[in-house]
């Protein structure tokens, strides 16, 4: 049995500013960590956090879906662990957009629970990249 990871956010901002922190590396690394990320489907990246005495700090990660703006998708993988991660952005009118974030996958609620406290993290840097 996998568990699945699903979050809503609210920026405003505009949907292709959202696009752009969700898809350039080096905005991505001011609010998630250091990577070689593309908007490439196909693409193979990482995302390079300090690593800790139980942990490498390396997530590697392949593009499934760029559908520009509207849904990013990539695979998210660490240690035996391997998820699908879908973000879709929707526009909401009068400068607000929704992001929602679905991660799937999990094998124990121990890493969903993880999952859901370092995205809250990482979207509050979001946010104050989204307000420069």
């Amino acid at each position: 049995m996998s568990l699945t990871l699903s979050m809503d956010f609210r920026f405003t901002t505009s949907i292709e500013k959202l696009w752009s922190a969700l898809t350039d590396s080096s905005k991505l690394a001011k609010w998630i960590t250091e990577n070689d990320f593309k908007p490439v489907v196909g693409h193979r990246f990482q995302f390079r956090h300090q690593p800790s005495e139980w942990w490498d700090g390396i997530v590697e990660g392949e593009v499934l879906i760029v559908d520009e703006p509207n849904r990013l998708s990539y695979t998210w993988a660490t240690g035996d662990e391997k998820h699908t991660v879908t973000l879709t952005l929707q526009d909401l009118g009068d400068g607000k957009v929704n992001l929602h974030l679905e991660q799937t996958g999990f094998s124990n609620a121990q890493g969903l629970e993880g999952a859901k406290y370092g995205w809250g993290a990482w979207v509050g840097e979001l946010e104050k990249l989204l307000e420069q």
